[in-house]
C-alpha cells in the first residue's frame, strides 16, 4: 500500500466560523443568527470533518489523501482550524484558497500533503455568468492549481458549480458555462505533459450536459459514472440519490510508465459513522442541520475519492 495514494473531494456543507463577515450573507452562521452557530458547534463539526478526511481511503493507502478538494469553505480560518485538529495535525497538510465573490462567502480550496505535493502555480478562474436582466450571478470561482504529485506534473481544477435552486433546466446554462471555463483554461496548457484532475461538486450527475461537455473534449475518463445507482450516491434529496460530487481524470492516468501515477479505482466514502442511523433518512448523509434544526452531523454530502498507484 506504500505506493498507493488517494485523491479526494469533499463538500463540507456550510463550513463557517462564527464571526460575522459584513461583506457576505453569513449572518445565519453566527451565535445570534438563525442557526445559532456557536463556537462549540463549530469545534464539533471541525473535529468530525477532520476525522472523516483522516479515514478516507484507509483500506487502499497507508496515508490519508494526498490531495483533498473542498467546497463550502468560508475562509482560511476554518482551514487552519481543520488542519490543527488532533486527527490531522500530524499530517503535513497545507492549502490553497482564495476568497471568491460568492454572496454567501463560501469558496473552494485544495488541501495537500506537502510530503507528496508541491504547488508550482495557483490561480482563480472567475465564472462570468449573467442573469436575463444583465445582473452578474456572483458565484464560486474555479480554483486552478498546478504542481507536482510525487514528482509528476499535475493540473488540478477544484469546482463548485452553480446550484439548481431555481430549477435544473433554468440553471443549466450556468453549469455549461463553468464546463467551458475549465476547457478554455485547458486549451492554454501544454499538452506534452497533460495530467489533469477535474474534481468538485458539479451540481450535475455524470450524464448531464455540463459533464458531457467535458467528456466530449475526448481528454477525460469519468471513473465516477458507474458509482451512481438508485440505492447509492454522494447526496440524497427527497429520497433520490445524486452523484454531483465527482473526480474526472485525463487519459494519461491509464498508463504504466515508470514514475507516473496509474488510476486503480474510485469510491464513494460512506461508512456507518457518516450516515443517518434510523428513521426515514436512514443511510443518507448525516448532516449538520436539517433546515433550522441542529442535528450535529458531518455534511449533507459523502466524500468521493480515487486511488492511484505510483509506477
Amino acid at each position: 500500500m506504500d505506493n498507493r495514494f488517494t485523491v479526494a473531494f469533499y463538500n463540507l456543507e456550510n463550513f463557517f466560523d462564527t464571526t460575522d463577515d459584513p461583506h457576505t450573507l453569513d449572518d445565519d452562521f453566527t451565535e445570534t443568527g438563525k442557526k445559532h452557530w456557536t463556537e462549540n458547534r463549530f469545534r464539533k463539526k471541525t473535529k468530525k470533518l477532520a476525522n472523516t478526511i483522516a479515514h478516507i481511503g484507509k483500506e487502499e493507502s497507508s496515508i490519508p489523501p494526498v490531495l483533498v478538494g473542498l467546497a463550502e469553505v468560508e475562509n482560511a480560518n476554518v482551514l487552519k482550524a481543520l488542519t490543527n485538529t488532533k486527527a490531522l495535525e500530524a499530517i503535513p497538510y497545507d492549502w490553497v484558497h482564495f476568497d471568491s465573490p460568492d454572496e454567501r462567502g463560501i469558496d473552494t480550496a485544495l488541501l495537500y500533503n506537502t510530503d507528496h505535493f508541491e504547488v508550482l502555480n495557483s490561480e482563480i478562474l472567475p465564472l462570468f455568468i449573467h442573469e436575463e436582466n444583465g445582473v452578474r450571478d456572483l458565484t464560486r470561482d474555479i480554483l486552478y492549481v498546478y504542481g507536482k504529485l510525487n514528482g509528476e506534473p499535475v493540473h488540478i481544477f477544484v469546482n463548485h458549480w452553480p446550484s439548481r435552486r431555481d430549477g435544473a433546466k433554468e440553471t443549466e446554462f450556468k453549469r455549461l458555462k463553468a464546463a467551458k471555463t475549465v476547457l478554455a483554461k485547458i486549451d492554454t496548457i501544454d499538452k506534452e505533459v497533460f495530467n489533469c484532475i477535474v474534481m468538485g461538486d458539479f451540481n450535475d450527475n455524470p450524464t448531464a450536459k455540463s459533464i458531457e461537455t467535458l467528456m466530449q473534449s475526448q481528454r477525460f475518463i469519468n471513473p465516477m459514472q458507474s458509482l451512481l445507482s438508485r440505492k447509492m450516491g454522494s447526496a440524497n434529496y427527497k429520497g433520490q440519490w445524486s452523484l454531483f460530487d465527482q473526480i474526472i481524470l485525463s487519459h494519461s492516468f491509464l498508463n504504466f510508465e515508470p514514475g507516473t501515477h496509474n488510476y486503480k479505482g474510485a469510491q464513494i466514502f460512506a461508512p456507518k459513522f457518516l450516515r443517518e442511523r434510523k428513521g426515514r433518512y436512514k443511510g443518507t448523509p448525516f448532516r449538520t442541520y436539517a433546515g433550522k434544526k441542529y442535528l450535529g452531523g458531518y455534511s449533507d454530502h459523502f466524500p468521493v475519492y480515487v486511488i492511484f498507484q505510483k509506477n
